[in-house]
């Protein structure tokens, strides 16, 4: 069991009346891992955390997480209990205190952990007696992953988890996160549309666009094959050329430039065949695989 993913989807479908949310999402998430599902807002990010968690069906797809199948409903109620959830709006009981929220929380959960609450309590700057209606949109959210840190979940699915954060606190949740899944053994599974972010703490991620995923793998598997190819020309250059793996050509003048998903080996000979007075090849960071990712159409 442990060889299975911590998530794994295929054909993964939602339609709600004539809107298509999601459209045949396939997607693998390992354990162990901090894997980012990085989309514009709309992209399907949600929807997907709401059939993995239970809380909507799918019209069609599989979805499983700790090896249970997310469409049981006794499998549902399994899979809750072990997995930590933070949601986008990040759902608090607004009568309570800080302090009353989490000895509540930790009343249901047995494997609550007392250290990590007093360390998270700390590093986050909690304060015990506030209102939990007072705090501000950041403050809940740093409660909110306090919660979830802290119940001893084997898989933590955070939406959104730095929305409202200045960028000192954004800093000291990425490196608590990193920190987390090293020593917890734990996986984490977060929704973000701040490619920063991602880039910064994810050891795998999924690119998903209108539904589907469009670019999925190990970060510096990604950053190693996408490439642009800038060819310049003597005179006009040609209006472009197809090849597997090209995203995207842009003519400007003289210049051609190809944005490629496969590297740009097996693309230099059809390039200079074109007859290109140089030709530069350039990685991709991924802001730029985002950007030519989600650009493209069906």
């Amino acid at each position: 069991m442990e060889d299975t993913p911590a998530i794994a989807t295929l054909d993964l479908r939602k339609t709600y009346g004539s809107v298509e949310a999601l459209r045949g999402l396939t997607l693998e998430v390992p354990r162990g891992s901090i894997h980012g599902f990085l989309g514009r807002n709309g992209a399907g990010k949600t929807t997907t955390i709401k059939i993995l968690l239970g809380m909507t069906r799918p019209s069609g797809g599989s979805a499983r997480v700790l090896g249970r199948s997310a469409d049981d409903p006794r499998a549902s109620v399994e899979i809750r209990r072990r997995v930590g959830f933070v949601s986008e709006d990040k759902r608090l009981y607004d009568a309570m205190t800080t302090d009353e929220m989490l000895r509540f929380t930790a009343s249901a959960y047995p494997a609550w952990r007392a250290d990590l609450q007093q360390h998270y309590v700390r590093t986050f700057e909690l304060r015990p007696g506030a209102r939990v209606r007072t705090l501000s949109r950041g403050v809940r959210t740093l409660l909110a992953l306090t919660l979830a840190l802290c119940r001893g979940a084997e898989l933590l699915m955070l939406d959104e988890p730095t929305s409202g954060l200045d960028p000192a606190m954004v800093e000291a949740v990425l490196q608590a996160l990193v920190r987390h899944v090293a020593r917890e053994e734990s996986t984490i599974f977060f929704s973000s549309h701040q490619i920063a972010e991602v880039e910064q703490i994810a050891d795998s991620l999924a690119i998903v666009h209108r539904g589907r995923v469009r670019a999925a793998g190990e970060l510096d598997e990604l950053l190693g094959r996408y490439r642009r190819l800038q060819l310049v020309f003597a005179g006009e250059a040609p209006p472009g050329f197809s090849a597997p793996g090209i995203l995207r050509t842009r003519r400007e003048g003289r210049t051609l430039t190809v944005f490629s998903s496969v590297g740009s080996d097996g693309l230099l000979d059809a390039a200079r065949a074109l007859g290109p007075v140089s030709v530069d090849v350039a990685p991709l960071n991924l802001k730029e695989i985002f950007l030519e990712t989600v650009g493209t159409e069906d």
